[in-house]
């Protein structure tokens, strides 16, 4: 059964994650030995994938065996979960050459998971996804942040321990608040300079300490727009890797149409009718265009456009 009527892409990961099993290392051992068991590889952030007889993509899963002897040990390795009774494990490889061109070469390619996230299964994007922001998550905490010595690896990839102060450190998700502020029959969207000409999209901002997402919304469309809340209405979330937020859709009534950019975070701001909105989506707008389907910005604007 769903857990939401709407899943955005990189959500829905179907592996059964079995936590409890990830600090028996015996268990763990004799998995990743396992004939049966699989794994799947990133380099560089990006997925190992590979074309279907149908022309289709799907993730590229090698024998896990190979995916261990790739990561050369634990510090690059990840469980990932169960599908069904298969285990499966990811490796995390670095560096310039491309291992599709190397070790992995007639297996698959290499490629940017935004580009392929809507060509992939849904259910692979959220697998890769995971692997992504997990070990992006290594790569920034090498180090205690007690006490600044290198740690270790333990719980199939999990967690972190210090050696030398025994703290141990679990991954991170940055909570993040992206709504689309709209009053009557207007929505508002703003655009930063740094954007592609003609882009418009949803505001977005961090959760900060003590701040409940109403807040923070409230806060975020204030500050940046000048926008005074009224309500706040929740859609649906999207585990985001760049490098590991968690998005956080809302829907926004506002006051009214005065508000204006802070030119700090952003350079313009536009109000759109259910009509523009539509065109926008559709890339018909001329001049205008939004963010993909892929992301969640998008979902928000599509929710207000075709609301009842």
């Amino acid at each position: 059964m769903p857990l939401s009527f709407f899943t955005n892409t990189f959500a829905g990961n179907p592996l059964d994650r079995a936590s409890d099993r990830r600090t028996n290392t015996d268990w763990l051992a004799e998995q990743l030995a396992s004939p049966d068991s699989l794994g799947v590889a990133i380099w560089n952030g990006r997925p190992f994938i590979e074309k279907t007889k149908d022309g289709g993509t799907q993730i590229a899963y090698l024998p896990a065996k190979l995916a261990a002897d790739l990561a050369g040990g634990p510090e690059r390795l990840l469980f990932m979960g169960l599908w069904k009774e298969t285990a499966i494990f990811a490796v995390d490889m670095e560096g310039e050459a491309d291992p599709g061109q190397g070790p992995l070469q007639g297996l698959g390619e290499f490629k940017d998971l935004r580009q392929v996230s809507m060509q992939l299964p849904p259910s692979d994007a959220a697998i890769m996804a995971t692997a992504k922001q997990m070990f992006e998550w290594r790569r920034r905490h090498q180090f205690c942040a007690s006490c600044g010595q290198p740690s270790q690896t333990m719980d199939g990839g999990w967690k972190r321990q210090c050696p030398s102060c025994k703290v141990e450190h679990f991954p991170r998700t940055d909570p993040v608040v992206i709504m689309l502020a709209y009053h009557g029959e207007r929505c508002m969207l703003g655009r930063q300079a740094a954007w592609p000409k003609g882009m418009f999209s949803s505001l977005a901002g961090f959760l900060e300490p003590g701040e409940s997402i109403e807040e923070a919304c409230a806060r975020e469309l204030n500050e940046e727009a000048g926008l005074h809340t009224r309500q706040v209405r929740y859609h649906s979330t999207q585990p985001w890797p760049y490098p590991s937020s968690l998005m956080i859709g809302l829907l926004a009534e506002v006051e009214d149409e005065e508000g204006a950019p802070d030119q700090t975070e952003l350079d313009e701001i536009r109000w759109f009718t259910r009509a523009e909105a539509k065109l926008l989506l559709a890339g018909e707008l001329p001049d205008t265009f939004c963010p993909q389907p892929m992301a969640i910005a998008h979902q928000l604007i599509k929710a207000w456009a075709y609301e009842a």
